[in-house]
């Protein structure tokens, strides 16, 4: 049975494959993904490791946490589980709220306009 482990404080110059070599001298890697901006396309500086059993990423954790990798001290621990994402619906923007609520000047007792002077 695989274990996952997550891997932070990444060189942004890191690739799956410099990382993958790294995780290489503690065990069979399964599986590697650097998580990645959306919108830049740049590493978000952490990814993940699948080790092919738990005493090999045991074997990770205890060899490369705290190891100089690419400039930077790598932080290794096991992966938590991924938790549900909430809210937002399916409006397609964050939030997910009446967007209309405030500011319209329309329908408050300012006014029509929301002036606060009726002449």
């Amino acid at each position: 049975m695989s274990t996952k482990l997550y891997c932070g404080n990444l060189p942004y110059s890191a690739t799956e494959e410099t990382l993958s070599a790294h995780f290489a001298s503690a065990g069979t890697v399964v599986s590697v993904r650097i998580i990645m901006d959306k919108m830049s396309g740049q590493s978000k500086g952490f990814g993940f490791v699948e080790m092919s059993s738990p005493e090999e990423a045991q074997a990770a954790i205890e060899k490369l946490n705290s190891e100089q990798f690419g400039g930077r001290s790598l932080k290794i621990s096991e992966a938590k589980p991924q938790e549900p994402r909430t809210g937002g619906g399916d409006r397609g923007h964050r939030g997910g709220g009446d967007r209309g609520s405030r500011g319209s000047g329309y329908g408050d007792d300012r006014g029509p306009r929301g002036g606060g002077n009726n002449y």
